[in-house]
């Protein structure tokens, strides 16, 4: 079969590959018809990682089921599904505390598995023809026969669920004001998840042009932190109170205000200053534990001068860590099909798996309105 594999930084290769097969009663195998290019893949290509070449790419998949395993119960032949970029168990602790992002089964010694991502397990991606899902009963989402909302649909894979958990991790409410710094798809998807939790007011910082259009087409308000201090022209919109709530959707490879170099602090540190003070934070955007492309030796081993002062003087509370997808992409799924959410607004290009390589080095140099990429397999 045809998959996307890493070769090394900024290089990856669209090369025939084995095709999976079922290695246990519980897994299925799924035929891709729609893979995503993350954000957090870019980690990967530009050789922030361990990442070894020959991993195939791809934790956000969705297609149609072609195989199951003996095991498998609640799936059939036939079935379109989509599975959370989290690969997990569903039944050791964390898993049925809910918390399926930190599962402790499939990835031994570490809390968490992944599609094709390094560290996160000997999960295989998607951005491939074909997919093996284990635990598929409890890892595949099923969806409506056809075709309909497909662009829709393989966001529940992992950004919608993502900035929507953003959101949940801020406690964001009706009437709520929110800062969301970052308009890449988790920053708009916080963004959208926002007003549909009832903000009566969102900001979304970043500087691409793009990005702040789709901003703004949502009801959004767009802050180009390259025209001045964001949390100054937050604050000036808000009569100088600032908001209840906020979300970083960047993460360690933010940039500085000043300069067009790497800043890992720099926003949580605007954040920590643009909320006012007893409100909260949520952090979706990716940290890690050591970074070999950082800016400095502290950055590199995944420190970071946070403003912990400041946190603690305004009391503000804050929550972390990657996503459950399960724990929402249910009644997202149902948002979808019930015309209440339609986060395919965000996917910029539509292409087949051949173009891999160009979308890759395209979405990375953030060039041609590249924002959000959908591969089809078999175009």
């Amino acid at each position: 079969m045809r998959a996307v594999v890493y070769k090394g930084p900024f290089e990856v290769s669209v090369e025939d590959v084995g095709k999976p097969a079922l290695q246990h009663p519980n897994d299925v195998v799924v035929r891709v018809t729609s893979t995503a290019i993350c954000g957090s893949d870019l980690h990967m290509y530009e050789g922030r990682t361990g990442a070894e070449p020959g991993i195939v790419f791809g934790h956000e998949n969705m297609g149609i089921i072609e195989e199951t395993g003996q095991g498998v119960t609640s799936l059939k032949k036939g079935d379109r599904v989509v599975m959370p970029f989290n690969v997990a168990c569903g039944f050791c602790k964390n898993c049925v505390d809910g918390y399926t992002g930190f599962c402790l089964t499939v990835n031994p010694g570490f809390a968490g598995g992944a599609y094709g991502y390094v560290s996160m397990g000997p999960w295989p991606g998607g951005q491939a023809e074909y997919l093996r899902v284990p635990y598929a009963d409890f890892n595949c989402l099923k969806l409506p026969e056809g075709t309909e909302h497909e662009t829709d649909f393989i966001l529940l894979a992992d950004i919608f669920p993502t900035g929507y958990h953003g959101c949940e991790l801020a406690g964001v409410s009706p009437g709520d004001s929110v800062a969301v710094y970052g308009g890449g798809p988790v920053g708009l998807m916080a963004a959208y998840s926002a007003l549909l939790r009832g903000a009566k007011q969102v900001f979304v910082v970043d500087r691409v042009a793009e990005r702040l259009a789709k901003a703004r087409e949502i009801g959004a308000v767009p802050i180009d932190f390259s025209q001045g201090d964001p949390v100054r022209q937050i604050k000036d919109r808000t009569g100088g109170e600032g908001t209840d709530k906020g979300v970083d959707a960047v993460g360690y490879q933010a940039q500085a205000q000043s300069a067009d170099r790497e800043e890992p602090a720099t926003v949580l540190n605007s954040l920590i200053e643009t909320v006012r003070p007893t409100g909260a934070l949520g952090i979706p955007g990716l940290y890690v534990p050591r970074d070999p492309g950082g800016p400095d030796e502290q950055a590199k081993q995944g420190m970071l001068g946070v403003a912990i002062g400041r946190l603690f003087e305004k009391g503000l509370r804050l929550g972390t860590g990657q996503c459950n997808v399960k724990r929402y992409n249910r009644r997202l799924r149902d948002m979808i099909i019930e015309g209440r959410a339609k986060p395919g607004f965000v996917v910029s290009h539509e292409l087949p798996l051949e173009q891999a390589p160009s979308a890759y080095d395209k979405f990375d140099k953030r060039i041609e309105g590249y924002t959000k990429v959908v591969l089809h397999p078999g175009t």
